[in-house]
């Protein structure tokens, strides 16, 4: 009963991070006429002020020590940081450029583009059902190069971003808080020295759009850390496969309220495009889908299988035999 109330709650915590995600497009727009790069780096800044916040009530302070002992760790943790970085800013830039679409595009092929580096950089081997998909993503992306008139390289930035922020990430080994705290403490020096010369330059809209421009830009730092911890409450709940299936949301939204809501255009090549995209994951979907019900069924039968008989503990004195 308990494994079930927990699995349910991690599931309610999965809807809402990913939720969060794939709405987030409606709150970046509401932070102009800063720029990309302004709402960066208050993202950046604010995110260090709450996860900071976290880690005081928390008391999880022994492993910054533990990661300043390790350089090859903390290079690794900087690259990530960079990563993120790039991620962060080319999705704001995209959102408030009218490019709500092409971004969802980066978060639909990253999933693909994880398994790509998985085979080039980590030497994992693939059903042929996955490079049936993976070849599907490389004609989406050929395809939409020819909608767009140009390779989707907003989509491209993002999906590899992500998947080698991922890749590092998973190298790493550290927790969901640990490891935003690093990384915005990398970045925040950068991210405030940025602020700081644009106020020196009198083109920071912190001070000079009204308070309730200062209270948004703020509060960018709860619209990263909010999903991120209940993510992270999901990931210790549910399954990896109900997970997965989940990080489709945000996309979906995001996709949505593209079309919907900002209204941009798709032609005819671009819903070619998304639609080979759809139909590699779904082969993906439903691969691994199969391989977690075929992995869950054999440990069942092994751990249903009768035991052997165990041996006597003194084994019988054979009988002398008689003249």
């Amino acid at each position: 009963m308990k494994a079930e109330n927990d699995q349910r709650t991690g599931l309610l915590y999965g809807f809402a991070s990913y939720g969060m995600w794939g709405i987030v497009p409606l709150f970046w727009p509401l932070l102009q006429p800063a720029g990309a790069i302004e709402i960066l780096a208050h993202r950046m800044v604010w995110s260090l002020a709450v996860v900071a916040v976290a880690l005081l009530a928390l008391r999880r302070w022994a492993w910054m020590a533990e990661l300043l002992r390790q350089p090859r760790k903390l290079a690794l943790t900087t690259v990530a940081a960079a990563l993120v970085t790039v991620n962060w800013g080319v999705y704001i830039w995209s959102v408030n450029n009218g490019a709500v679409v092409e971004a969802s595009l980066g978060y639909f092929i990253n999933p693909l583009v994880t398994i790509a580096l998985g085979v080039l950089v980590l030497g994992e081997r693939l059903r042929r059902i996955q490079w049936a998909a993976v070849a599907i993503a490389v004609a989406a992306v050929l395809v939409l190069a020819v909608g767009y008139g140009r390779p989707p390289w907003i989509s491209l930035i993002l999906a590899f971003s992500f998947a080698l922020y991922g890749l590092i990430k998973k190298q790493l080994g550290m927790g969901g808080l640990e490891s935003l705290t690093a990384e915005t403490v990398i970045m925040f020096l950068p991210a405030l020295g940025y602020l700081l010369w644009l106020g020196s330059r009198g083109e920071s809209t912190f001070t000079t759009q009204g308070t309730g421009h200062a209270a948004l830009l703020a509060s960018a730092g709860l619209v990263t850390a909010i999903p991120l911890i209940c993510f992270g409450a999901a990931a210790i709940r549910v399954p990896l496969s109900t997970l997965g299936l989940l990080q489709y949301m945000a996309p979906i939204f995001q996709f949505g309220l593209g079309v919907l809501y900002f209204h941009e255009a798709m032609p005819p090549a671009r819903w070619a495009g998304f639609s080979l995209v759809w139909v590699a994951l779904s082969i993906l979907t439903w691969d691994a889908l199969r391989t977690a019900h075929r992995t869950r069924t054999l440990r069942l039968e092994a751990l249903s299988a009768p035991l052997p008989a165990p041996l006597p503990a003194v084994l019988p004195t054979p009988a002398r035999e008689t003249a």
